[in-house]
């Protein structure tokens, strides 16, 4: 089944894009923890879905792919908070970023209704 590698490839990328992003951030005292929570959930959607796909059980599945849904979510708050100070080119990347934490918010809320 080839579209479950194209969705772990895309959440991977999704985690090394926020990486790479937060590396662009200011890191004064209110930057640093959203930091810090923003790598661990976009990390945290890639890591369970590969847990999803490597299931025993349907159960464990749609557990795993709702974890990926809250992530997804998490992340996309995570990024709205981070402060950009003002910089258009960061804001351009940053407003990225949360569509595709959005777009796959949507396809993994649609899995989960599977």
């Amino acid at each position: 089944m080839r579209a479950k590698y194209d969705l772990e490839e895309r959440t991977e990328k999704f985690a090394k894009d926020v990486r790479m992003f937060v590396r662009s951030l200011r890191n004064d005292i209110a930057n640093k923890e959203d930091i810090r929570q923003l790598v661990r959930s976009s990390g945290s959607i890639a890591a369970n879905y590969i847990e999803a796909n490597e299931a025993l059980s349907k159960k464990d599945f749609m557990y795993r792919i709702k974890i990926c849904r809250k992530e997804a979510k998490e992340s996309a708050m995570w990024l709205r908070l981070v402060d950009e100070f003002e910089s258009k080119q960061i804001l351009k990347e940053k407003i990225k970023l949360v569509d595709e934490a959005t777009q796959l918010l949507k396809i993994f809320s649609k899995l989960a209704q599977v």
